[in-house]
Formats: structure tokens, C-alpha cells, sequence
């Protein structure tokens, strides 16, 4: 008997996938709790056209975050944080504070996708990475001046 499931079960397959299992499987069990429904024409094709607009969907935001790499690659901004007479910061520059940085430039970054190579405890220029997905990096410069 074809189903559809309906919901992630352990063994058998992921919710929308169709597969053909034994008639007391899928009555006794799958059918009885909920998990999955006959797979009739109309009810594959609604999965198919699902699956599809998914994946334009999917490939549709890859592109848009590759271009925010492209145009981010390679952008200089300034982290202003107070420091002492000797260049060395007080605290460190974080991951947020290059992101409020980026932020007042227009670009909006989540604080966990930039890395950097080492702690920035004093006043100068580091580089730091913008990871937005695999394959869609860009690498930026962080100028720290004191305030």
C-alpha cells in the first residue's frame, strides 16, 4: 500500500514522503495514529509541486545570500570602543560589536555567523569572516579606534 506521511517517523521516512509498505503497517499503525494518509494522485501531486517550489525556494535564497557576500566582501568598518592611553582596549571587541558596526552601514548580520581569527584586545586593524551559508563567505575589515 502507497502513503504519504504526515509527520517524521523513526525507520520508515520523513514527513511528505511517499512510501509503499505492507497493508497491516500502514493500517494497524501509520494510518491508526495519524502519521501518514493513502497516497492517491491529487495528494502525489500536491507533493511533487511542494517539492518543487521548495527547491526554487531554497535555490531562490542561496543566490540572494551569495550576492550579500559579494557585496560585503571586502568592506572596511570602524568599531569605536574605549581604550586606554597605550592603544590597549578595555574588555575586548566582540562579534556583537561588529555587528551593530555593520548594522549602522545598512547590513543586517546575525553575531553568530562572523568569526575572527583571535581576540581583539587592542587598537588597530583584524580581519574578520561573515559566514552566511556554505560556500557564501565574505571577509571584512574591522578598524578599531578608540573613542
Amino acid at each position: 500500500m502507497k502513503v504519504i506521511l504526515k509527520q517524521d517517523v523513526k525507520g520508515s521516512g520523513k514527513r511528505g514522503d511517499i512510501l509503499d509498505v505492507s497493508d497491516g503497517y500502514a493500517k494497524n499503525y501509520l494510518l491508526k495514529r495519524g502519521l501518514a494518509e493513502i497516497a492517491t494522485s491529487s495528494g502525489i501531486n500536491e507533493i511533487e509541486q511542494k517539492r518543487t517550489a521548495d527547491a526554487y525556494h531554497k535555490a531562490e535564497t542561496e543566490k540572494a545570500l551569495k550576492e550579500r557576500a559579494a557585496e560585503l566582501n571586502g568592506k572596511q568598518i570602524t568599531v569605536r570602543i574605549r581604550a586606554g592611553e597605550n592603544g590597549k582596549v578595555f574588555g575586548s571587541v566582540t562579534t556583537a560589536n561588529i555587528a551593530a558596526a555593520l548594522a549602522e552601514q545598512g547590513y543586517e548580520v546575525d553575531k553568530k555567523k562572523i568569526t575572527t581569527k583571535e581576540t581583539i584586545k587592542t587598537v588597530g586593524a583584524f580581519e574578520a569572516e561573515v559566514r552566511f551559508m556554505e560556500g557564501a563567505t565574505a571577509k571584512i575589515v574591522v578598524n578599531v579606534v578608540p573613542l
